[in-house]
């Protein structure tokens, strides 16, 4: 069992504050995002599955931009370029198919 509020916080960007499992295969990323916080375009190897837990985060890849709500779920493919802004306090979770290293090492 783990218990995510037991779990380090990993500043990762400026108003990204993050909370990592890593399993075999993917990481999940539970996140606390700051409002007006920024996500830079940007493109990993890794398939991610982003979910709006609360709040309202604009995310923009495949050339559309579009204001995710809780419920909401975007699958960004791996390779494709990505970004984003919290409109408000945000909470998401990410999954991430293969594991983040990156995240992991941190």
């Amino acid at each position: 069992m783990i218990a995510i509020d037991t779990l380090p916080v990993k500043d990762v960007i400026p108003g990204f504050h993050g909370r990592f499992v890593h399993t075999n295969h993917s990481t999940l990323g539970f996140w606390v995002i700051d409002k007006g916080s920024i996500l830079p375009a940007h493109s990993h190897l890794h398939e991610q599955i982003t979910e709006v837990r609360e709040g309202q985060f604009q995310l923009t890849f495949n050339g559309e931009t579009n204001i995710y709500t809780p419920g909401m779920i975007a699958v960004i493919p791996p390779y494709v370029e990505h970004s984003g802004i919290a409109l408000t306090d945000c909470k998401l979770l990410d999954i991430f198919l293969p594991v983040r290293e990156d995240y992991k090492a941190l």
